[in-house]
């Protein structure tokens, strides 16, 4: 059977796993309702955050797909899978056009060579506006330097969520199988037939774990034939070499992973038995073999501590709650999780660096999940030197809002040190494109949120690392600090409304130290949320006021990331999410002030 290797490359949210799901129901690989987005927390979000392995088998030749995350955190997962396949569906919405993410994807698969076919979809939105769409698509490929034979790319017209695929605009809707024909027609087989009587030759592009059979890689085979239990020799780029015996075999079936006996040249299998098998490594029959090119994997740009939770309520909930166990379970997310890097070398607590806030928060909610307790502090940004310059990372950010808004945006993020490159207006409705430092966009989205009353779209992506462009006047809201520990009252929360905007509930137990809300004037404030009403005998309808509160802005795993000082902890327990100051008294946190 012939093999053709695709991967489905799209800004996120623009259609990727449900064009995968639609393919691969069309092609009776899985049921009505399964879904790629098979993670909790894939569902609930409705992005996809691992990239997933499937093939559908369509007139004698096997497809095999692999369907990438479309957020700019998860890039890294997107690098490795451009190395093992032949060609990539650029996913463009046929509203929004190419967004930040889409021009990142596309700039890696050019810069590797492919040829894209471009799919515009979601034509069947009211406000779809395709012409316009293909022709900011073709100027996207023009501006990264795209060769006339990959300018020269195939367009398809598509509505994955009903199910269709056409070449024009005018032919009928019936379903995606001219998706699938085109394909067959303009991706060439995964191997010739001289690839498959060389030797063996593969290289793995993604990790998985499995309890039963420990760590197994993802692997495109190059060349030859291998069978389980055989002998390999596997190579890194320090130029070590290791010998290793392949455990079990594992092929593609639509979403289902297969055992089998054999795999050969072309395909993309999973293997087991290779326990410090990792990512870019060559494996291979023999030592005297020519090595693969090494994937490079793009650096972290945030850090952060991950410590054991000491708050006064620390155990209450969790299930595991020691430095070992944290350590065990950040251990364990390493050997999947390529993108993120862990320094184990401070003993009470471990820094973890990550490509971003939404990177960290998914490590964080899958731990509480999993029965976690920890704390985790400030995320920073990371700052290099070189050639006796300071450097940081930069982000481009797009941002859509009503036109009417757009100067109150470019004013805000000038202040961040956002240098405007770009401004484009279309039906009321403005795109701005910024160059901006990653410190300036920490703790923005939620600010932006509420000043563009929920009608603006941010998105950002990573450029790389520039010279650093000096301290950011940044106005931070101050902390509302309880001074007590108990359950909060309304009488003192409806009291506190005044000050700012609050994070409990009545009802809700509280510890000194831990933060109630923030206050408007920007400066700390100990309050006391537990002081009830002083009662007396005497009672009079005019002069008792009915207590309204305002409803609370609970602190959320992004949310509380982003407001976070460098003061603070995120205390992170199965059921709760709380901000505290590191030093919980008034007494100890004045002290501390003296001495710095």
């Amino acid at each position: 059977m012939e093999i053709r290797n695709i991967a489905i490359i799209a800004h996120v949210d623009h259609g990727k796993t449900t064009l995968t799901d639609a393919l691969m129901r069309q092609t009776g690989m899985i049921e009505e309702g399964v879904s790629m987005d098979s993670n909790d927390l894939e569902k609930e979000r409705g992005i996809t955050i691992y990239s997933k392995n499937t093939s559908v088998v369509y007139r004698d030749t096997k497809i095999n797909i692999i369907d990438t995350p479309g957020h700019a955190d998860f890039s890294s997962e997107v690098e490795r899978i451009l190395r093992s396949i032949d060609c990539v569906l650029l996913l463009v919405d046929a509203q929004e056009g190419p967004m930040p993410q889409t021009k990142f994807v596309l700039k890696k698969s050019l810069e590797l060579g492919l040829n894209p076919i471009v799919v515009i979809n979601k034509i069947d939105k009211p406000a779809a506006r395709v012409p316009e769409v293909v022709e900011m698509v073709y100027e996207l490929f023009m501006d990264l330097g795209a060769t006339d034979e990959q300018l020269d790319f195939p367009v398809v017209y598509a509505a994955a969520k009903q199910g269709f695929a056409k070449l024009n605009m005018a032919d009928e809707n019936i379903n995606l199988f001219p998706l699938l024909d085109l394909v067959l027609d303009k991706v060439k087989p995964a191997a010739t037939v001289s690839a498959k009587l060389e030797p063996f030759l593969a290289q793995p592009f993604n990790l998985a774990y499995d309890n039963f059979l420990g760590r197994l890689a993802i692997v495109r085979v190059y060349s030859g034939y291998i069978k389980s239990g055989a002998s390999v020799v596997i190579m890194n780029h320090d130029g070590e070499i290791r010998n290793a015996k392949i455990g079990k075999l594992f092929t593609f079936f639509g979403p289902k992973r297969k055992e089998t006996e054999q795999a050969e040249a072309g395909d993309v299998v999973m293997i087991a038995g290779l326990p410090n098998i990792d990512i870019g490594e060559t494996i291979a029959i023999s030592a005297d073999q020519k090595q693969l090119p090494a994937i490079k994997i793009d650096e972290p740009t945030i850090s952060l501590n991950f410590l054991v939770n000491n708050s006064p309520f620390a155990g209450r909930e969790g299930k595991f709650v020691t430095n070992r166990q944290l350590k065990e379970r950040l251990e364990k997310e390493l050997e999947v999780n390529v993108g993120l890097k862990v320094d184990f070398s401070n003993g009470d607590q471990y820094k973890v660096f990550g490509r971003g806030e939404l990177h960290v928060a998914i490590l964080l909610e899958n731990m509480r999940r999993e029965g976690y307790e920890l704390q985790v502090s400030q995320p920073q940004v990371i700052i290099k030197e070189e050639d006796g310059k300071k450097l940081e990372p930069f982000e481009e950010a797009l941002i859509d809002v009503p036109a009417d808004m757009a100067g109150m945006v470019i004013e805000k993020l000038s202040k961040r040190k956002g240098l405007l490159q770009e401004i484009k207006n279309h039906n009321n409705q403005s795109r701005l494109v910024f160059e901006i430092p990653t410190r300036g966009l920490l703790g923005f989205r939620n600010e932006f949120v509420v000043a563009t009353r929920g009608e603006g779209i941010l998105c950002s992506r990573f450029i790389g690392f520039k010279e650093h462009v000096g301290e950011i006047d940044k106005f931070d809201l101050g902390s509302m600090i309880s001074m007590a520990t108990g359950k909060a009252l309304a009488y003192a929360l409806w009291n506190l409304e005044e000050r700012g905007a609050l994070y409990v509930e009545p009802n809700v137990e509280v510890y000194e130290g831990m933060i109630l809300g923030n206050t408007a004037k920007g400066l700390d404030m100990a309050v006391n949320p537990i002081k009830g009403k002083h009662l007396t005998n005497v009672r009079a309808s005019g002069t008792d006021e009915a207590i309204k509160l305002t409803p609370p802005n609970p602190v959320t795993l992004e949310g509380g990331l982003e407001i976070m000082k460098s003061d603070e902890y995120l205390e992170i327990t199965p059921k709760s999410i709380r901000l505290r100051k590191q030093i919980l008294t008034e007494t100890d946190r004045v002290r501390a002030g003296r001495k710095a």
